[in-house]
């Protein structure tokens, strides 16, 4: 209950701030001028705590007049992602075109209840790959896995949203609770980013292949006898229950009352500490690459991000929420390190992590990994640094919930920057398409670096060559890694 009153509130204070605020739309047209002023630029503003995410997004829904085009690898039915289901229906009411792809894997959404929403005018929604949930049953599902397990495997972990074309997100949130603070079982550490200028055309072209690939197919064609079955009135009955939703001021909790006051405040901040800088975005084509059987192929985020870390003279510093070299990928660190570059990378320890397949595979390795000379740390579930990010963690002290690692990041020299989806596995690295913006900026890397560094520190991890973190683990999750990191899984970690 608590957890709706919170993830509501919140979300309806964002709303109702944004839409009593008139210099939204103002700012959007003079980020757009902005950009003619600073050619061959790019402005970005790093989003490190899950609320200032979250107001970030709702602000931009607010303020687009547009269009806005959004894509995820997973869109929940809890308290946010409805409400930003909301938000959107909202801004297509108000004339803005929403185009929304969506991957099919973790959809979790009623046929209803998504056609209800691609019925208006101004929304249409796509689904990536759908081999698994929509308009799929149990046998389909099976065959698939059976007569084309690669491409079953193949899903689409880009997060972008782009507003009027002007402004984006990406980086590391989906939509759901977890991502942004509000779930009072188990929340992320993550990371975005906010760009404007010279990056957009290229995330903007991203996101056209992946509108007009095959693979994205379009909700209608998906659910065609649940579309006919489907009444005005109900698709009434269910707009009208999701702004009632979105307007129920008796879920407002006394604290985000009172913070009212300071949200023209920040919205100011985060606009005037936007960077102008040299960045640009890496991305992958639909389907990755072109593999039909086999479960390697890389791709061209892969490619980038080896071309990165290539290029280091002194030291890299890779957050990623899962740790599993790929093929060829001891070969290559070992060869950075014989270059006499020091590599550090902080992880999920056992304890933090949402992922005990992954975590399996990182655990088969991990020794490997520390007698290569990899200095690691291990994610805490109760790191002093969620005091810090999030907001709220006074009034949830009582019972703080996980703070696992979700954040993908990198930094080298101190110099170059990557924030993206791309973790540090098989997966990403030949399977799943990914996406991320590279800065080439010292006071943006060394703000990144910093952030690492703090989520490295003894308050947050465990070095894991000093420290055996399973001691404080239960039995049970142990022995379910010690069941996984028997199987054969390691190439769709």
């Amino acid at each position: 209950m608590m957890n709706s009153i919170y993830s509501k509130s919140c979300y309806l204070l964002l709303l109702i701030f944004c839409t009593h605020s008139s210099q939204g739309a103002n700012t959007l047209q003079t980020l757009e001028a902005s950009s003619s002023q600073h050619p061959d630029k790019s402005a970005v503003y790093m989003l490190e705590k899950g609320e200032e995410s979250l107001l970030a997004r709702a602000w931009l829904v607010e303020s687009a007049r547009k269009t806005i085009d959004v894509q995820y690898f997973i869109w929940s039915i809890d308290n946010i992602g409805t409400l930003a289901s909301e938000a959107l229906l909202s801004a297509a009411e108000r004339g803005v075109k929403v185009r929304v792809i969506v991957d099919d894997l973790m959809i979790d959404a009623e046929s209803e209840t998504m056609l209800s929403l691609s019925a208006h005018p101004n929304i249409e929604i796509k689904i990536y790959n759908p081999k698994h949930s929509v308009g799929i049953g149990f046998f389909k599902q099976l065959w698939n896995l059976l007569t084309d397990f690669r491409s079953a495997n193949q899903r689409m972990h880009d997060k972008l949203v782009i507003y009027d074309q002007t402004v984006a997100i990406t980086g590391g949130r989906n939509m759901a609770d977890e991502y942004y603070d509000y779930d009072h079982t188990y929340n992320f550490r993550d990371r975005d980013v906010l760009a404007a200028g010279d990056v957009i055309p290229t995330m903007q072209k991203s996101f056209e292949n992946f509108w007009k690939s095959p693979l994205s197919i379009s909700l209608e064609s998906l659910l065609v006898d649940k579309q006919k079955l489907l009444t005005p009135t109900a698709i009434k009955n269910y707009t009208q229950w999701l702004h009632s939703y979105a307007q129920d001021t008796d879920n407002y909790a006394p604290e985000v009352r009172d913070s009212i006051t300071d949200m023209s405040e920040r919205i100011d901040g985060l606009l005037s500490k936007l960077l102008w800088v040299d960045a640009y975005y890496i991305h992958d084509l639909p389907g990755k690459n072109n593999n039909t059987w086999q479960l390697n192929g890389g791709g061209q985020s892969t490619t980038s991000l080896i071309d990165l870390l290539s290029k280091a003279r002194n030291r890299i510093l890779i957050e990623s929420p899962y740790l599993i070299m790929p093929e060829g990928g001891f070969e290559f660190f070992a060869e950075l390190l014989d270059k006499g570059i020091e590599i550090s990378i902080v992880t999920n320890s056992l304890s933090s992590t949402d992922n005990l397949q992954a975590y399996s595979g990182y655990n088969n390795q991990k020794q490997r990994l520390l007698d290569l000379g990899l200095k690691i740390f291990e994610f805490k579930p109760n790191p002093a640094i969620a005091q810090t990010l999030i907001d709220r963690y006074r009034s949830m002290e009582k019972s703080v919930p996980i703070f696992a690692l979700h954040a993908k990041s990198l930094v080298v020299d101190g110099e170059t920057a990557f924030i993206g989806t791309f973790n540090f596995d098989p997966r990403s690295a030949h399977l799943n398409t990914e996406a991320g913006i590279v800065i080439h900026d010292y006071d943006i890397a060394r703000q990144i670096e910093q952030a690492i560094q703090q989520d490295m520190a003894s308050e947050n991890s465990w070095n894991a060559m000093e420290s055996d973190q399973l001691q404080n683990v239960g039995f049970m999750k142990k022995l379910k890694v010690m069941f996984w990191g028997m199987l054969p899984l390691e190439p769709i970690l």
